[in-house]
């Protein structure tokens, strides 16, 4: 346990500080699940956003969020959508 004022203050900010973290990352794992399961350009367009975030926020690296963006695309990429052909 912190024995100082400064460090008792620092512990709670520390705390409150991992919960928000901890949210930020929780919500761009679920969405990246999502796009995966679905694999529609709204949900993988929704976890890349989360993505950006948590790196803006410091949260995950930037290339992590990189990287995490890149596979998404992959996605897309794989399972474009069928084209009808009009006459």
């Amino acid at each position: 346990m912190p024995v100082t004022k400064t460090a008792k203050r620092a512990l709670r900010s520390s705390k409150k500080k991992q919960k928000v973290n901890q949210n930020i990352i929780s919500r761009l794992e679920i969405a990246v699940r999502q796009a995966k399961k679905t694999k529609s350009k709204a949900d993988i367009k929704k976890a890349t956003s989360l993505a950006d975030i948590a790196a803006k926020k410091n949260t995950i690296h930037k290339n992590k969020a990189s990287r995490i963006k890149s596979r998404l695309d992959h996605l897309i990429k794989s399972n474009p959508k069928k084209k009808t052909a009009k006459k």
